[in-house]
């Protein structure tokens, strides 16, 4: 795409260009008018070297007075050579003359016979030798230093002397109408071409990359976000393009990530709803058997009444997740940190869980590696929440006869593992890297006995890492899962 260039620059070349391009190509233009203007008048003219003074417009119109000037005396001293050594008729023509701005010398021999001005004397020496004349009769000589034209006509004198009688005539500087002319066209013209050269650079450099930019902007307001620029220009155009890129990347993955929570909220909606519509249809069902009077013993009164219960329990807990899903949405989860003795705190939570598992007649198994004075820095509900979540999990999906569940906690030096592994059916090996992501389950049949929805997991990962820790599952289709998570120990200060 060529060199690229900065602003600051551009306008400096551009500044430079006004200025010193015409200058340049005024001074080559004035060059080439005045050598074609000087060529015919050097031709004629007997000049030694070209003098642009000789581009005054009155070298012409002073060569045709010397002319006129010249014809008339050669008449007169041809028909009467005795006048051109009268000195009253020399003065009477010099007088007349000098309105023509010219006057006559006339040389005898070597001397000066006749000078009609005292300057007379500066070009006398270089006058033309006493026969020139006749050699070219119609030269008119210019001497550029004093810019005198002279025109020469040879006599002889009465006593047999060699005679010249001189026409001179002074130039005046006035410049050439032709070379005015000429020059002013040159000068539009070059003002012309600088000004396309200059309009045609800028507009290549500035208005072609910044229309393609306002055509990049709108279609970023249509909605196109693959509307790319190129990145290989260099100064603020290139630095506009590269932010315009980012500007765009950063558009598109927001665009892309608001589209994802917005499906995943619609996602979360449907799941919930039919989450909910399960116990609930449970709940009418049994409360209208109690209505109807179909639970007509104790024994299916107490049942009925556990049942809605039961589901009451699942209506409350898929609330809970949904509250705790917004403060993950939104990056609000509440905590409340405190020192935790590690064998305490998952000793009291391994009882709570037992009793809930062995109503379910599943086996719970627990052992703690670590020792006695190990602690840890946690949220003590944010952390129950993780293993209540998970076990609900492996219960979830438990499909033995004999369902089994144990709870390891192991010391790693500066950390505690705690592994929570099931019997359960296991996680299918495609399935195992997406189960922490939100809404991602992989049970896609949604029935009722393992339906969910799907922000478990995530909530549990979203924990353990505002912990500090981190989180992975292992795990074998047809004999179970393993939780594994880490959490940092709490080093007391000496």
């Amino acid at each position: 795409m060529g060199v690229k260039v900065k602003f600051r620059t551009r306008l400096q070349i551009t500044f430079a260009t006004i200025i010193i391009l015409p200058l340049v190509l005024t001074a080559l233009a004035f060059l080439c008018i005045g050598g074609y203007l000087l060529y015919p008048k050097q031709a004629k003219l007997d000049i030694k070297e070209i003098d642009y003074s000789m581009l005054s417009g009155n070298i012409q119109s002073y060569g045709k007075i010397t002319e006129e000037l010249y014809l008339q005396l050669s008449a007169q001293i041809e028909n009467e050579p005795e006048k051109a050594e009268d000195i009253t008729y020399l003065e009477e023509v010099n007088d007349r003359i000098a309105k023509k701005f010219s006057y006559i010398i006339v040389r005898k021999d070597d001397g000066m016979y006749f000078a009609g001005e005292e300057t007379a004397e500066i070009i006398f020496e270089r006058l033309p030798m006493y026969g020139s004349s006749n050699e070219e009769t119609d030269k008119i000589y210019y001497f550029n230093d004093v810019q005198r034209l002279v025109k020469q006509i040879d006599f002889r004198f009465s006593d047999g002397a060699e005679g010249s009688l001189f026409i001179v005539t002074h130039i005046r500087n006035i410049i050439s109408k032709t070379l005015l002319i000429d020059m002013l066209i040159a000068i539009v013209v070059i003002l012309v071409f600088t000004s396309i050269l200059l309009t045609r650079w800028i507009h290549k450099g500035v208005f072609l990359p910044v229309n393609e930019l306002n055509l990049a902007m709108q279609n970023i307001a249509e909605g196109n976000l693959e509307y790319r620029l190129s990145e290989d220009n260099k100064g603020e155009i290139g630095e506009l393009y590269r932010n315009y890129e980012e500007m765009r990347l950063r558009l598109k993955e927001s665009t892309e990530e608001n589209f994802q929570q917005e499906k995943q909220n619609r996602e979360l909606v449907s799941n919930i709803s039919h989450d909910l519509k399960t116990p609930i249809t449970a709940i009418k069902g049994y409360v209208e058997g109690i209505m109807d009077g179909v639970a007509d013993t104790p024994e299916k009164m107490d049942k009925y009444i556990k049942t809605i219960y039961n589901k009451a329990n699942d209506m409350d807990r898929l609330i809970n997740e949904l509250t705790i899903y917004s403060g993950i949405n939104s990056n609000r989860i509440p905590y409340n940190f405190h020192r935790i003795n590690v064998t305490d705190y998952f000793r009291d939570c391994v009882e709570e869980v037992g009793l809930d598992l062995e109503s379910k007649n599943i086996e719970l198994n627990y052992s703690n590696l670590t020792s006695s004075d190990t602690f840890i820095i946690a949220d003590p509900e944010q952390m129950k929440r993780v293993i209540n979540n998970i076990i609900g999990n492996s219960v979830k999906y438990l499909d033995k006869r004999h369902g089994v569940i144990d709870i390891r906690i192991l010391d790693e030096l500066d950390s505690i593992r705690v592994e929570i592994e099931d019997n359960g059916k296991g996680i299918a090996a495609k399935d195992l890297p997406n189960i922490f992501e939100r809404f991602y389950r992989t049970d896609s049949s949604r029935n009722s006995s393992q339906g969910g929805s799907g922000i478990g997991l995530s909530i549990v990962k979203k924990i353990v890492e505002d912990h500090g820790g981190y989180i992975w599952a292992t795990s074998k289709e047809g004999e179970g899962t393993c939780m594994h998570f880490v959490l940092r120990k709490y080093v007391m200060q000496q």
